[in-house]
């Protein structure tokens, strides 16, 4: 029988996320026994607790609590799609959903565990699930895709009520499917990842096509690999 997931109400109340207007990472203070932190973002933060395992609980700041309604309502507009966490409940601060185990995309290329086919099957066909309830499939990217027994399950959504194609999923199909061979099985060094993704969110600003931007991709493979 699965444990209360409110047995970790008590322990939540001993912490505080702090929220920045500048749009960064999210402060954590006080801490409880049992209680691990799993994954900051700018919004909320995410715990675990041994007392109630099987659980996830997004904590969020004061600033970002009218987004945690609206995440709320996502959530239960998805119920039923296995590509997404399942959604238990609330509490003052925070949402409950399903703990999901497995590397991050990103920690797949940085690990160099092979991402399979079937994960961009998942994801595209999530999406496609997606826009059936209503709902915009934004903000997928390296970090909130996990591998999971070879499938697909994603995170935070956030955004999906939000107007607009940002493109990035679209962008790592793409990415997939003209760099990944040539990098499948080996670690690609963060500071690899981390130069790509700064190179991207430029390429607005600087009007820069995706073919130019390929480009360094390319030479920035080259040197990784030789």
């Amino acid at each position: 029988m699965k444990p209360d997931w409110r047995e970790a109400d008590e322990p939540l109340r001993k912490i505080t996320i702090t929220g920045s207007e500048l749009n960064e990472m999210v402060e954590i203070t006080g801490s409880a026994k049992g209680l691990h932190c799993i994954g900051i973002g700018t919004d909320a933060a995410a715990f675990t607790y041994d007392g109630t395992p099987g659980y996830a609980y997004k904590v969020y700041s004061d600033l970002a609590l009218p987004k945690k309604e609206i995440e709320k309502q996502v959530y239960e507009r998805l119920a039923g799609i296995p590509f997404f966490p399942k959604f238990y409940g609330e509490g003052e601060h925070y949402l409950v959903i399903s703990y999901e185990e497995g590397p991050t995309l990103h920690e797949c290329l940085t690990s160099g565990i092979p991402v399979p086919e079937q994960v961009i099957r998942d994801v595209e066909e999530a999406r496609t699930l997606v826009r059936s309830r209503g709902l915009n499939p934004r903000d997928i990217h390296l970090k909130n895709v996990l591998l999971q027994n070879g499938r697909a399950k994603i995170l935070d959504v956030s955004e999906y009520v939000r107007d607009g194609d940002d493109k990035r999923w679209e962008h790592l199909v793409w990415a997939y499917r003209l760099f990944y061979p040539s990098v499948e099985g080996s670690k690609v060094p963060a500071w690899v990842l981390d130069s790509i993704k700064k190179g991207y969110n430029r390429l607005d600003q600087a009007n820069g096509s995706i073919e130019e931007f390929a480009q360094r991709i390319s030479q920035l493979f080259s040197k990784f690999m030789k």
